[in-house]
This record gives C-alpha cells, structure tokens and sequence, in this order.
C-alpha cells in the first residue's frame, strides 16, 4: 500500500529530468499519473513506464491547459495532485533580449501554470467543498516549480528570472484563496541541478555554480524530485504556501 494509493496526479514538462523523475515516484507511492510533455516519444515512454495517461502538446497555445486538465479528469475520473514543472530557459541580458523572449519566459513560467489551476478548479474545488460538508479532512496537493532565480535573481535571466518570480505571488495568493478548502499549495525553487539545460553550460560556469553550494555539487533530477513529492504527500498535509529552496544549501539574498 502507498500513501498515494487512489490519488490521480498530473505532472507538467514530465518527459524526461526532474519532470520525469516526479512522475516515476508518484506512481511508486500509488498515484496515478498523467504525464505532460511536448516531446510525444518521451512523453509516451515515461507514461508506458508508470502506466499513466499522456498528454502530448504546447501548453503556451490557446486552449491546451484546458485540454490537459480535461485530458487528465478523462483518464481517472478524477484529479488530487498538480505538478506544474514545465519550463525552459532563454537567457540573455536585459539590453539584448526582445520582447518575444521576455513573453515567452512569462507564458511557460506563470501563465501556464495559471491557466492550468484555473481549468483544474473545478475538478479540485467541488470535491473539497463535498469533502467539508460531509466532515471529512482531504487534502489535495499543487505543486509550482520555481527557481532561486525567481528568489534572488540572476545576472543574464531576467526574463526567466521574472517568470519564475510570477510563479511565487501565484502560488502564496493561491495558497489564501484554497487553504480553506484544504488544498495544499507550494512551491519548490531549485538551484542547481544536473539537467539537459544545465549541461549545455560551459564547463566554467558549471563550475562557478558548483563553487556556491555548499553541498559542493549539483543535484540529481531524482534528488530534486524528492522535494516536489514530499509537497505530494500526506507528510505535508500542515505545509502551506510555502517555497521549499531544494538548493544544497544556497542561500537567499545578493551574491556575485
């Protein structure tokens, strides 16, 4: 028995790295997963490997957050658990980055993540009010994946910084709004953490980030994932509107 056993969860940029290893964990702890991802191969093959559903698209395009949460409560007849992970960045300083770079790190980062809970309201919301007026404590889970970039910010990311920053005011006024309904809702803000993005760093500033944590190394996508899961679980049932720093230890203010 797992502690997720009867739990419908869906994960966002699931295809691979932290996404994936999300995903690979809910199901190990009972969840059912909906996997997310624009890659189709990747998607249906982590999907295939959980025994989840899929969901194959551009969250960015008009329309597909609702097909995705429609997609999900499709598949299991219900939704208990929202990951939004998808995400990518486009980095570049403030002088050399156009307007379609900064929106585009606005639209994945908040406005997805937005239109996603918004469509997913209902399908959290009505259950809980049932769950209330019938006596019964039931916790459901939302999960944001932000950035310390969102936090302290970060020469060359400021249009990714801002994003990731959006994500934050989201998830706290949400965590007011839904807290009554005993909907669980945080975020996690990674550092540095050994992804396919991160490994296309050069190998000095690879190092140079290394260099500031005090753990003295990345982070694997698995060990990443762990503080998204935790946020998953019954374990967190009393942790609300919080912003849980999965960094080795990097902490918050200016650095150089």
């Amino acid at each position: 028995m797992g502690d997720l056993d009867g739990k419908a969860a869906l994960v966002t940029g699931a295809g691979r790295g932290i996404g994936a290893e999300v995903a690979r964990k809910l199901a190990a702890r009972g969840a059912q997963v909906l996997v997310s991802d624009m890659d189709e191969t990747e998607a249906r093959g982590v999907a295939d490997e959980v025994g989840g559903a899929v969901h194959v698209g551009d969250l960015t395009k008009p329309g597909a957050c609702d097909e995705l949460v429609a997609t999900a409560v499709e598949a299991f007849g219900r939704l208990d658990i929202i990951v939004n992970n998808a995400g990518y960045a486009w980095d570049g300083p403030l002088h050399k980055v156009s307007d379609e770079q900064f929106q585009a790190m606005l639209d994945i980062h908040c406005i997805v993540p937005f239109r996603v809970l918004r469509a997913a309201a209902p399908h959290l919301r009505e259950p809980a009010k049932a769950d209330a007026a019938a006596g019964n404590e039931v916790f459901r889970k939302v999960v944001n994946v932000t950035s310390l970039a969102g936090m302290m910010g970060n020469a060359g990311q400021v249009a990714y910084a801002a994003g990731k920053a959006g994500v934050v005011g989201l998830t706290r006024s949400l965590a007011k709004e839904w807290g009554p309904l005993k909907i669980n809702v945080n975020a996690v803000a990674f550092g540095f953490i050994e992804t396919r993005l991160t490994a296309e760093l050069p190998e000095q500033v690879r190092e140079a980030f290394k260099a500031q944590v005090p753990l003295g190394r990345a982070a694997a996508p698995a060990e990443a994932a762990d503080g998204v899961v935790y946020l998953c679980t019954p374990a967190s049932d009393y942790v609300h509107g919080q912003v849980l720093n999965v960094s080795g230890g990097v902490t918050m203010g200016m650095v150089t």
